[in-house]
Formats: C-alpha cells, structure tokens, sequence
C-alpha cells in the first residue's frame, strides 16, 4: 500500500468549489473530464488530493499566486 496516499490531505467537492469559487456539481464535471483526480470514499463520495487541487488553481490563468 502506498504510504503517500494514506497520509495526503483530501479535501469535498465543496470544498473545492468553495476554493475555485464554482458550483459543487462543476468540480464532479471536471472530475468526470479528467481534470480532476477523484478518489471514492468506501461510501461512494469524491475526493479530491489537496495538492492536485492547488497545483490547478495556481496554473488557472489570472491567478495572482503563479
């Protein structure tokens, strides 16, 4: 089992809707796209790893972090 994956951040949809400033339904778009990793909970919720999801933000254009 990969160490990495068990202690990685995850964060909800809404959370990262909160984040992008979008609906929660978008982010599961983007996750059903592709440009998003979403992991499933044993109770069939998405998460998504925290630093995919900064890494995207800092890469949107118009972003003051880049």
């Amino acid at each position: 089992m990969n160490r990495n994956i068990e202690n990685e951040s995850l964060l909800t949809p809404a959370e990262v809707a909160a984040m992008f400033r979008v609906d929660p339904k978008t982010v599961t778009r983007w996750a059903k796209a592709g440009k998003l990793t979403s992991i499933r909970t044993l109770g069939g919720h998405r998460r998504y790893r925290e630093n995919e999801v900064k890494a995207l933000l800092k890469s949107l254009p118009g972003n003051l972090n880049n």
